[in-house]
């Protein structure tokens, strides 16, 4: 590989990685500035609307990154580094079909809940919620943990 595609591959890369792990960011502090101004039934749509437009932001941002990523690491040894960053890419994309999906339940729930204002479908709610919030952290621990393996591959 030249140094010229080597150059555009590394500068895609870090374009993905930086739109990936900004959205992350991003992400939290809206729902955090949401869940404190915004009413219940508001506040579904909102997440609702900004899941399915940074759904296909953050799947392109991630698919560019785990595709220059490959393509910089392609004909290398497979040891250690390329080794966890695979693993951590399969395991991180994984985790992000089980957020999506519980995502999608989570909104699923709170729009009934705001239908019946049901108790138990409340504690429901709660419950998936602190789920939610694990699964979002063990999103960002694994982008973060790719990420430093790139940067180990990249030195």
């Amino acid at each position: 590989m030249g140094d010229t595609t080597t150059t555009v591959l590394a500068g895609l890369l870090i374009f993905g990685t930086s739109v990936w792990i900004g959205g992350l960011i991003a992400i939290a502090v809206v729902a955090r500035v949401a869940s404190a101004t915004l009413e219940p039934a508001a506040r579904v749509a909102f997440f609702r609307s900004l899941g399915r437009s940074y759904g296909v932001v953050g799947t392109v941002a991630l698919v560019l990154a785990y595709g220059t990523g490959a393509a910089l690491v392609s004909g290398r040894s497979w040891t250690g580094a390329p080794i966890a960053a695979v693993v951590l890419a399969a395991v991180l994309a994984a985790t992000l079909a089980v957020g999506v999906a519980q995502a999608r339940r989570m909104t699923r729930l709170r729009s009934g809940l705001l239908d019946t204002n049901d108790g138990a479908a409340a504690a429901e709610v709660r419950r998936g919620a602190g789920r939610a919030g694990a699964l979002r952290a063990t999103i960002a621990l694994l982008s973060l943990a790719l990420l430093a393996v790139g940067v180990v591959l990249a030195t």
